[in-house]
């Protein structure tokens, strides 16, 4: 379960963005949609760790990775959070093997050999082996995206957070990885929170989606009960009561309700 309350501001000096998100789930895949500078990426930076909200809480499977009453800030390698970013953040002096197991050992101690055994495991599951002595300069984008997924779940963690996956990625490309994100999170059961601003990511992937505009979550839709789609699409006047919405259907009512032009 995820479950957060945050309140950040940040400023330059001559503008400032005020984040009030809040939200609790327990669907497998979240989405955060909306436009560009809505508040996704700074709500998954909170809860990564990478900053620090004014008030608030970040639960995530009951464990508290922060809590300004409590004073918990756990720093980000105690939160057991895997990230994968839109460009990936890959480091090219490292072949894919080390990408993969970066974080698992410090210059006090090697990684234990069932940690190695898992880098081996994931290299295997995303058909990494092949270019596991390569460099991410050599790599296509499908193949840089799949080492940064192997080694956000290197670290077996509680989450994984996924800030716009695809947005580096052509078309054509992003309906494949899509489907094998989705097989990922379920064979290593770990949730996954993806923020988007793609439509076709929320359709495809989440089972809850979050719309955000103006730090805000503005609505909650649960993509995997149609009674509750139906209830939202006649709030919304989309369409006339106990019509039930086709796929063509919710796909336009999602960017409806967000409110976002189609990208």
């Amino acid at each position: 379960m995820i479950d957060l309350c945050l309140h950040a501001r940040v400023g330059d000096g001559h503008r400032q963005f005020e984040l009030r998100m809040a939200f609790a789930t327990e669907a497998p895949v979240v989405a955060l949609f909306g436009p560009s500078g809505a508040g996704k990426s700074l709500t998954l930076q909170a809860i990564a760790g990478l900053l620090r909200p004014r008030a608030g809480h970040v639960r995530v499977a009951g464990r508290t990775l922060f809590d300004s009453r409590a004073g918990i800030d756990l720093p980000p390698e105690r939160r057991r959070v895997g990230c994968v970013f839109q460009h990936y953040a890959l480091f090219p002096h490292l072949d894919v093997r080390q990408n993969v197991a970066f974080g698992l050992s410090s210059w006090r101690q090697r990684p234990s050999r069932a940690l190695r055994e898992r880098v081996e495991t994931l290299l295997d599951d995303f058909g990494l082996q092949p270019l596991a002595a390569s460099r991410p300069d050599t790599l296509s984008g499908g193949q840089k995206q799949r080492v940064a997924l192997a080694r956000a779940l290197a670290c077996e963690p509680g989450l994984l957070l996924l800030d716009e996956p695809f947005a580096a990625l052509n078309p054509a490309l992003r309906q494949q990885l899509r489907g094998e994100l989705l097989a990922c999170v379920r064979r290593w059961q770990v949730p996954a929170l993806v923020i988007t601003h793609e439509v076709e990511d929320v359709l495809a992937l989440a089972n809850q989606a979050y719309c955000v505009e103006g730090g805000r979550v503005t609505r909650a839709i649960d993509l995997d009960r149609v009674t509750q789609r139906e209830l939202v699409l006649r709030e919304l006047g989309t369409v006339p009561a106990l019509q039930t919405p086709a796929q063509g259907q919710l796909r336009d009512w999602l960017l409806a309700a967000a409110q976002v032009p189609l990208v």
